[in-house]
């Protein structure tokens, strides 16, 4: 070794996550995943329910927009209910539904954008999302929901641009 040269040192710090933690977590349990997947299947006879509820939410919403436009708190609360509902779409079995109200969000999802969205387009998010829950159509495999979904993003991107 020349006098330039050093000798390599390899340092590895404590793991201080596990010390935290308490050790390596214990392996699933096969049974408690069983358990949790019934509760889930004997719930998702629910979802229905839930989602007709949170349109509900968005068709309150729509109307005080309608009453009294899209500026300030009603289109904060429009918009609250649209982007809960994207989450939510999904997980209530209808991915259609949470394509749908990604692209009402990112129609109004800043003031500026309320400021130039025509009420109308907002609108017809709304009641494409209820005609999905209506016509139990779930996802985009289906040709009516994928042509709509289609459309309606087609139609913000031309108002407000791509996605970022």
């Amino acid at each position: 070794m020349s006098s330039r040269e050093k000798p390599i040192e390899i340092i590895t710090p404590p793991n201080m996550l596990r010390v935290k933690v308490g050790g390596r977590l214990p392996a699933a349990d096969p049974e408690a995943i069983a358990r949790a997947e019934k509760a889930l299947d004997q719930l998702s006879g629910e979802f229905g329910n839930w989602l007709g509820q949170e349109v509900d939410k968005l068709e309150a919403a729509l109307k005080d927009v309608k009453t009294h436009g899209l500026a300030g708190d009603h289109g904060d609360a429009l918009f609250t209910v649209a982007h809960d509902l994207r989450g939510l779409g999904s997980t209530y079995e209808f991915p259609l539904v949470t394509r749908i109200a990604a692209s009402l969000a990112r129609l109004i999802e800043t003031p500026e954008k309320r400021s130039t969205v025509p009420t109308p387009l907002a609108e017809a998010h709304v009641h494409a999302i209820r005609a999905a829950l209506i016509q139990n159509i779930r996802t985009d495999q289906d040709p009516v929901g994928r042509q709509l979904a289609e459309e309606l993003e087609t139609r913000v991107v031309a108002l407000v641009g791509e996605p970022t």
